[in-house]
């Protein structure tokens, strides 16, 4: 168990969006260590002993009743995270990201919250500038939701300086990891494909730059965020490894051994041609990602192969729950993040 982990013997934690990907990770991670956790979100959570308070984050009766009895530190995942639903729903994901991350702080502040730790994203600073993303980097949002995450750290900010809760803002890189059947993101995209003998569809001509990082690796900050004095402000969180589109799909090709027909469709609006992240901040405070890329995304396959039909189906918004026919370990994540690690180690060797 890390020195982070250990921390969190006993405490009280309220993870929102907990039933979702990263969620059902943290969850799974923080009730290890040993802490006592309450999930609030729209879905129920997998694990029915999981302590659940359903309801949106921006309704002040759900906040009220998420934060009932008082909580040590929060983790804050719920969110509108689909850049393009941002750009087609933009009332909501202000409702959702700004509003309802404005109810969470307020719910912190009054049940004596001392910690939080926010999943944001490198989104909020735009285009590059730089030859790598920092912290020190603008703020230059360029879509709904890269904007609404920018929000939600002004806010933070504030309530760190007027309040005293220390808040942790994780701007994270592309996660990936098991679990994800639910997420439309690029390496479940491309592992549905894959298991409905479909084609992928590169919006553009697939040279963009994405750095992607193991839901693992951001478990482990964010332990670190709810435990450590010294994190507050911006944390840049990724692999420190950006790979194109069309690299990324050699390697899934690799992985699988699958064929996987590519087509070229138009490029999104609001796509940042390259991230390309330094997380040097988080290195020197005792973070480090321990899966490479090729290690996480052979752990994703082995998962998704195993797979029933309806389990590589699932994707947000559908009929179908997010882990029908997927092997899972009791709290919902696929595996807990030591488990995770062993055996990336023992592939290394």
């Amino acid at each position: 168990m890390s020195i982070a982990a250990g921390a969190l013997q006993g405490q009280r934690v309220l993870v929102t969006g907990g039933s979702g990907f990263i969620g059902r990770h943290v969850v799974s991670t923080l009730a290890d260590a040993g802490a006592t956790v309450r999930v609030v979100d729209l879905q129920a959570h997998p694990d029915p002993e999981v302590d659940v308070v359903r309801g949106d984050i921006a309704d002040p009766e759900v906040i009220e009743a998420a934060f009932d009895g008082g909580f040590d530190g929060v983790v804050h995942l719920a969110a509108v995270t689909s850049v393009l639903r941002s750009i087609q729903r933009p009332e909501l994901t202000y409702q959702t990201n700004v509003a309802g991350t404005h109810r969470v702080l307020e719910g912190a502040r009054t049940s004596g919250v001392r910690a939080l730790v926010f999943a944001s994203t490198n989104a909020v600073t735009g285009p590059m500038l730089d030859p790598a993303i920092t912290e020190r980097a603008s703020l230059r949002p360029l879509t709904p939701y890269g904007a609404t995450k920018a929000a939600g750290e002004m806010l933070m900010s504030a309530y760190t300086a007027v309040y005293g809760i220390r808040c942790t803002a994780l701007r994270l890189t592309n996660v990936y990891g098991p679990g994800m059947q639910a997420k439309d993101s690029i390496i479940a995209r491309l592992m549905r494909a894959i298991r409905l003998g479909g084609a992928f569809e590169v919006y553009g001509d697939g040279l963009q730059v994405r750095d992607y990082v193991h839901v693992a690796d951001v478990v482990s900050a964010m332990l670190i965020g709810l435990t450590n004095a010294n994190w507050s402000g911006p944390v840049v969180i990724g692999a420190g490894r950006s790979l194109s589109v069309l690299e990324v799909i050699d390697e899934v090709r690799r992985v699988s051994g699958a064929e996987l027909p590519v087509t070229h469709g138009p490029a999104r609006p609001g796509e940042m041609p390259a991230v390309i992240v330094d997380p040097a901040r988080a290195h020197a405070a005792g973070w480090s990602p321990q899966f490479d890329f090729t290690t996480g995304v052979t752990g994703v396959w082995e998962e998704w192969r195993e797979l029933e039909i309806e389990g590589a189906l699932a994707f947000h918004g559908a009929d179908v729950p997010p882990m029908v026919g997927a092997k899972r370990r009791k709290g919902g994540a696929v595996a807990a993040p030591a488990e995770l690690k062993r055996a990336a180690a023992n592939r290394r060797r």
